[in-house]
């Protein structure tokens, strides 16, 4: 990797407050899913390393908390400014062990930074507030509070957004943050922490701890010093960490899995309706959890709208995300490319027709988008989160029907619906049980908006002013014998 600033590539891990290798000297390999290389390695580290980490932080958190909202402020706009400073190799890292199109990268490098910059203004907005006492001498206080120490888990499909989302908060409400990101994507971690150490962040306030996922997970969970678990991953990890928190009774935020509807209704403007297709499918090789998985077509407008989705999805160019002109990255490993496959060999065997793709090369992770027809609710691809870049179409009805096959699943994190009916619209936003809904737009994720969902798909919101809520507690002070 070229980059700019080479102290960018770490291969040691921020713990507590210096940069450790492995106490042991094992290692664990970063793979470029595009080459299948070795490009880096880091630490593997353990509960011990963990408990040290939390240790710090609690010493550290006690300190942070105590600064001025102004101060944090400040620290966190400097981080932000160091993160759009350096885009290009946060964007050149992110792209050689993730995948993803070099100019897809450096879109979420801006995004990621958004979240410094929308938190350090909300850290001077953790506002209370003074209620009418019920006593004539006292007087009620109702304020917030940090959490405190939070245990932070992330996943490889966005390992700089991610972390910002979680880290921008907890910072600006005065908490400090023990970090285990995935080990597909451990070098951007690595990065933002050293950005953050140069912006002011201090030594302890925030650790990444790469290595055994079931070792840290569990220290992070009993720890009774860490307060709260924020993690965006699968939906039975997170039931799993769930769990394990019960027994401190921790805060927790998760952002689990989803499998969006995607409805195109007979009103539609179907060129608009592709175009959010486009980006709520094949962004990220279709692996984000609020990628359209099930794309409900009404029947008067399905042959017109699947003609049109194939012209554009043929427009696609798969391959090295530094490649030019490629839109389509490799997916994230093995596991990842023979599910896609399946998905998609199910689906044939049960009636749907491949309008567009092929199969992939055994062995390789770069799979061709797919566009499937007559797609089905009894194939896997109706009930199971795909992750991959395969747009299947369902043909649908009436609005009556469509809700209610949106509506049957586990999953409740983002939907979408396009229709000109203003009524009609309103009718789905309220109708869809999910924590987001997009009409007539096919990109919902902002900074200044609370993203998370329903049912299986989570717990908390992260984003707009709610994210800073979830990092802050309530605390009411009576305050009595004034008079």
């Amino acid at each position: 990797m070229k980059l700019k600033d080479p102290k960018l590539l770490k291969q040691a891990c921020y713990v507590g407050s210096k940069w450790s290798e492995a106490l042991n000297g094992q290692t664990s390999p970063v793979v470029n899913p595009s080459t299948g290389k070795v490009i880096a390695s880091v630490p593997v580290l353990g509960r011990d390393e963990a408990l040290s980490a939390i240790h710090t932080a609690e010493l550290v958190q006690k300190q942070w908390q105590k600064k001025t909202a102004k101060h944090r402020s400040q620290v966190l706009r400097r981080w932000f400014e160091l993160v759009t400073e350096h885009s290009d190799d946060l964007a050149t890292l992110l792209t050689s062990e993730q995948g993803k199109p070099f100019a897809e990268a450096k879109g979420e490098i801006a995004y990621a930074a958004s979240f410094i910059e929308w938190f350090a203004e909300e850290a001077k907005r953790a506002y209370g507030e003074m209620i009418p006492s019920h006593k004539e001498d006292a007087r009620i206080l109702v304020s917030k509070v940090p959490v405190g120490v939070v245990g932070a888990i992330t996943p490889w499909n966005f390992p700089a957004a991610m972390i910002t989302r979680k880290c921008g908060p907890a910072f600006a409400a005065g908490c400090a943050v023990v970090l285990k990101p995935a080990p597909e994507t451990p070098l951007t971690a690595l990065a933002l922490a050293e950005l953050a150490e140069r912006a002011g962040i201090p030594q302890g306030l925030f650790s990444v701890l790469t290595g055994d996922a079931a070792a840290i997970g569990s220290a992070l969970t009993e720890s009774a010093v860490v307060r709260k678990i924020s993690f965006t991953g699968s939906t039975a990890v997170g039931k799993l960490l769930m769990a394990q928190s019960a027994d401190t009774v921790k805060k927790l935020a998760l952002e689990l899995g989803g499998n969006a509807p995607f409805i195109v209704c007979d009103d539609a403007d179907l060129e608009a309706a592709v175009n959010g297709v486009m980006i709520a499918k094949f962004r990220n090789a279709g692996q984000t959890c609020v990628c359209a998985n099930r794309i409900y077509v009404q029947n008067s407008v399905y042959d017109a709208f699947s003609q049109l989705l194939v012209e554009r999805v043929s427009q696609l160019k798969v391959g090295d995300g530094f490649a030019p002109d490629v839109t389509i990255g490799p997916l994230i490993n093995e596991a990842a490319a023979s599910k896609v496959q399946n998905h998609v060999d199910d689906a044939v065997a049960k009636g749907a027709v491949i309008a567009h793709g092929e199969p992939r090369n055994e062995g390789s992770l770069f799979v061709a988008p797919h566009v499937l027809l007559e797609a089905n609710d009894d194939m896997l691809i109706a009930t199971e989160e795909t992750f991959g870049p395969v747009a299947a179409l369902f043909r649908f009805d009436d609005d009556e029907d469509v809700i209610g096959r949106a509506n049957h699943t586990e999953s409740g994190l983002a939907a979408y619906a396009y229709t000109r009916d203003l009524a009609r619209a309103f009718r789905f936003s309220e109708s869809l049980e999910y924590g987001m809904v997009g009409i007539n737009e096919g990109l919902i994720s902002t900074e200044v908006a609370p993203f998370g969902g329903v049912k299986s798909s989570g717990l908390g919101r992260e984003g707009a002013r709610q994210g800073l809520d979830d990092y802050l507690e309530t605390k009411y002070t009576l305050m009595g014998g004034l008079f």
